[in-house]
């Protein structure tokens, strides 16, 4: 008798646990879909909304899960090599176009290179935030860039837009007083033309690869969601920027 009701009461909880879960994904996706319908809109009448001469092309690229920005390695505003030195990289085919920029959490990055990779002790662990970020670069050609088709969405930004956006991503990047060059992860690739480097803020499921990126598009006042923990939440208004290279 005393162990039924104890299962009732093990039973009871379960359910409990399971209905506190489920109503806290259904706050989480309300949101996600309350700041969707009220996003960013760019200010009328600023600098970046003239159509001014100098413009600068910015991808973001998704892998349908995760999104990135994706930067021309240089610019008159800005050398990225400077940065991200191509000697941090295994074997960097130079010269490169771009350069595509991600934020994640550290052990996630480094230990999935594949989703077959993910266990559900590393997805917790990114969710909760245990442990520090990391950025992900990656140097490519324009004809790589191309193979990335209705998954790069073009952004058309002005000097004032494009300097915003640089630093936000440099104000991530981790490095000494003394020099601009971000500190690589010592011998932790993917491939041969990518490299980790050290970065500040913790991943959660508050503040994801996406929210990081959106959050620089909302700096430099683009359109988009005011929080984005999605790829889609991230590139929901970014449609009409789109144009195939």
């Amino acid at each position: 008798m005393r162990i039924g009701l104890w299962t009732k009461k093990i039973l009871r909880w379960i359910g409990r646990v399971i209905t506190l879960l489920v109503l806290l994904i259904l706050i989480y996706l309300a949101a996600v879909a309350g700041f969707l319908v009220f996003p960013h809109q760019p200010k009328q009448g600023r600098a970046q909304d003239q159509g001014t001469v100098d413009r600068y092309t910015v991808y973001i690229v998704s892998n349908g899960v995760h999104t990135d920005f994706v930067f021309p390695v240089r610019s008159p505003v800005m050398d990225w090599t400077q940065v991200f030195s191509p000697h941090d990289f295994v074997d960097l085919a130079l010269p490169a176009d771009w350069i595509a920029i991600g934020w994640g959490d550290r052990e996630f990055y480094l230990n999935t290179p594949t989703w077959g990779d993910l266990t559900v002790s590393r997805a917790l662990h990114a969710l909760f935030g245990l442990d520090h970020s990391l950025l992900h670069v990656s140097y490519y050609r324009q004809t790589s860039l191309d193979g990335f088709g209705a998954t790069a969405h073009r952004l058309s930004l002005s000097r004032v837009q494009y300097e915003v956006l640089r630093d936000y991503v440099l104000g991530t990047v981790a490095h000494s007083a003394s020099t601009v060059q971000a500190h690589p992860v010592a011998g932790r690739h993917y491939g041969l033309d990518d490299a980790f480097y050290e970065a500040g803020g913790r991943y959660s499921m508050l503040k994801t690869c996406n929210v990081w990126v959106g959050d620089g598009l909302v700096q430099a006042d683009v359109r988009v969601s005011r929080w984005a923990p999605f790829d889609w939440s991230v590139v929901w208004y970014l449609g009409n920027n789109h144009e195939k290279n």
